[in-house]
């Protein structure tokens, strides 16, 4: 294989994105492009995403942003050696419309499309070259591997071994609530906007982590899983023991102390998996991975371990093409072949399939 350029598409949930990866012969190779559109507005005023208004805003997007990709990477249409595309998991109607453009512009150009499985493309951002805007970031190799990593997003909460930059095995999956879906709800209970995570860590800034004791989820028996319901539910009860004017007052208390069992749970099990596994390469990302509280815990409890922590940078944290480009790259490099010209979308993970 010699260079490629691969153009990624993602539409899982909110975020409309394409992004061109120039592609070595070994996966390795410069992100040339990444053009993200946000929804939050369109669904602020519903306080959540709204799948069907998701769908449509990426149908009517898509083909600009993906033109502005090009355009930024300095390529045509005719430069595009693959298409990849976020195939599962996430809204199956916002799924649909980035694979249908991915499966048409295939077609069009008669180049190969690949399936890419979001939650697996969120750890390959840490495998995303270093650039003139994150200078600090020191990405992953894949000599580093086998590594952990830990997916934190609204809509998954897993810890996985990597075997290979395509190749994991589920050590820990949440059994209800994502963690950043609790971020979500809490800053909805808080009456903050939404998205409620960037919002709870703004709010906690000023708040003091102590002011409540909320519970850390425990799974009898599977101690790599995660419960976010319970402490969500803690965060319910402790604001309906207060008055209504002093729940407005401690706002920054109840954001601190929710975020401080939160993240508690994360870097937990992010420590428990090291010393069991006696891995010391991790991978912290998705969208929760851009909390600097987050980031600064879990960076502390793994260097008393003796184990490196790569984080992508905040940019790369959410759902971004990039990402998908970069998964897609190393599919490529693998020699893996490119999906059926009917590929379809999945609401679920494939890796939830390894378990």
């Amino acid at each position: 294989m010699s260079g490629m350029n691969v153009l990624g598409i993602e539409t899982s949930c909110d975020e409309t994105s394409a992004a061109v990866y120039a592609a070595r012969p070994d996966g390795a190779g410069d992100l040339k492009s990444n053009v993200v559109a946000s929804q939050v507005d369109l669904h602020a005023r519903f306080g959540g995403v709204v799948p069907e208004l998701s769908a449509r805003a990426h149908v009517e997007r898509l083909p600009a942003i993906v033109a502005e990709a090009l355009s930024r990477a300095g390529c045509a249409f005719c430069d595009v050696d693959a298409v990849a595309v976020t195939s599962r998991p996430g809204l199956l109607s916002a799924l649909l419309a980035g694979v249908s453009y991915a499966r048409g512009l295939a077609i069009a150009l008669d180049r190969p499309v690949y399936a890419v499985d979001h939650v697996k493309a969120h750890v390959a951002a840490a495998f995303l070259p270093a650039s003139p805007e994150t200078p600090e970031f020191q990405p992953l190799a894949p000599g580093d591997l086998p590594a952990l990593a830990m997916v934190a997003s609204g809509g998954h909460t897993v810890l996985l071994k990597m075997n290979g930059p395509t190749a994991f095995d589920v050590l820990g999956t949440t059994r209800d609530d994502a963690v950043g879906e609790a971020f979500d709800k809490v800053g909805h209970l808080l009456g903050l906007p939404f998205p409620g995570g960037p919002e709870i860590e703004r709010a906690a800034a000023g708040g003091d982590p102590d002011a409540f004791s909320f519970p850390i989820g425990v799974i009898r028996g599977h101690p790599l899983d995660f419960s976010f319901s319970g402490l969500k539910t803690a965060v319910l009860y402790a604001m309906a023991k207060l008055p209504a004017r002093a729940r407005r007052r401690r706002v920054a208390d109840l954001a601190a102390s929710f975020q401080k069992a939160a993240i508690a749970a994360l870097v937990r099990r992010a420590v428990a998996a090291g010393r069991e596994t006696q891995i010391r390469a991790f991978v912290l990302c998705g969208g929760v991975a851009a909390n600097h509280a987050l980031r600064a815990a879990m960076s502390a409890a793994l260097a008393t371990e003796g184990a490196r922590l790569t984080v992508p940078p905040v940019r790369y944290c959410g759902d971004t093409a990039a990402q998908v480009a970069r998964f897609a790259a190393f599919q490529i490099a693998e020699g893996a072949p490119p999906a059926d010209p009917g590929l379809d979308a999945c609401a679920t993970s494939e890796l939830f399939a390894l378990q």
